[in-house]
C-alpha cells in the first residue's frame, strides 16, 4: 500500500498568482504555492465508494453510525490504533471522515469490509501512520480490545504485505480469541496514506476461516475512486 505517489484527492491547489509585467504575464514571485487546505467533508464523501455500489459480489453501503467509535478501546492504550482511528484514538483527530461497509448480501456468514477515509491537518496523517507502525511492533504479542459490552483478547498482531499505493501503507493480520468460545478469529487491517488523507480497510469473517487479507477488489475500487475524485494531494 505504498508507492504510487498519486497527487490525490479532495482539495484543489491554487495556481501561482500572476504579477509583475502585465504585458509579459511574468509572476511577481517564484515562491511556491501554499499547501492546499484539507478537504471538507463533502469532498471526502465524493472520494468514497458510492452507497449502493456493487464491486463483484460485494455491496457497498453507508452505515448510519460511525463503526468502531470511541467505545472501542485498547488495553494497553498504546495499541489503540490497531482497534480504531476514531476521533480521540490518537493525538491527531481528523478534520473530516467518511465510512463505508461492504459485504456479500447473499452470504449469511461471510466476509465484511469496513472502509474509512480520514483527512488530517498538517502532518497528522503521517503521525497516525507512525503510531500505527509503533502499535504493530509493541502489541505484536497481543492486547485486550475493550468493547461496549465485552472484552476480546487479541492473541497476536503480524505485519503482512501491503498494496503498493499512496505515499506509505501498513497492513496487519490480527488474531482474536472469540469472546464467547475458545475459537480463533482473524481480522486484516490495511491503512494507506496519501498526503493528508488515510484510507483504512478492516476485513473480518463471521467464523474461523482465515480469508488471507483485505479483498483486493475493494482496495482497488476505493483507490480508483479516491484518485479520480480530485487533482491535488489531500
Amino acid at each position: 500500500m505504498t508507492g504510487v505517489a498519486v497527487a490525490a484527492v479532495l482539495a484543489t491547489t491554487a495556481a501561482c498568482g500572476g504579477g509583475g509585467d502585465p504585458e509579459r504575464g511574468r509572476p511577481a514571485s517564484s515562491a511556491p504555492a501554499p499547501d492546499p487546505a484539507p478537504p471538507a467533508a463533502d469532498g471526502l464523501e465524493a472520494a468514497a465508494l458510492a452507497d449502493g455500489l456493487r464491486i463483484g459480489p460485494y455491496a457497498v453501503r453507508a452505515p448510519e453510525e460511525p463503526p468502531f467509535s470511541e467505545n472501542y478501546t485498547a488495553d494497553p492504550a498504546s495499541c489503540q490504533p490497531l482497534v480504531s482511528l476514531a476521533p480521540g484514538a490518537t493525538a491527531h483527530d481528523p478534520v473530516a471522515e467518511v465510512h463505508r461497509e461492504a459485504d456479500i448480501p447473499e452470504e449469511a456468514v461471510g466476509i465484511g469490509v469496513l472502509v474509512q477515509l480520514r483527512t488530517y491537518e498538517g502532518d497528522g496523517a503521517a503521525a497516525v501512520l507512525r503510531g500505527l507502525a509503533a502499535a504493530g511492533e509493541s502489541c505484536a504479542g497481543g492486547f485486550t480490545e475493550v468493547r461496549t459490552l465485552a472484552r476480546a483478547k487479541v492473541l497476536s498482531v503480524e505485519p503482512v504485505e501491503a498494496p503498493d499505493l499512496g505515499d506509505e501503507a501498513k497492513a496487519f493480520r490480527i488474531t482474536v480469541r472469540d469472546v464467547k468460545e475458545d475459537l480463533r478469529l482473524y481480522e486484516y487491517l490495511t491503512v494507506v496514506r496519501s498526503g493528508r488523507t488515510t484510507l483504512s480497510f478492516r476485513a473480518d469473517y463471521m467464523g474461523t476461516k482465515d480469508v488471507g487479507g483485505v479483498p483486493e477488489e475493494i482496495v482497488e475500487a476505493q483507490w480508483k475512486q479516491f484518485t479520480d475524485a480530485g487533482s491535488g494531494v489531500a
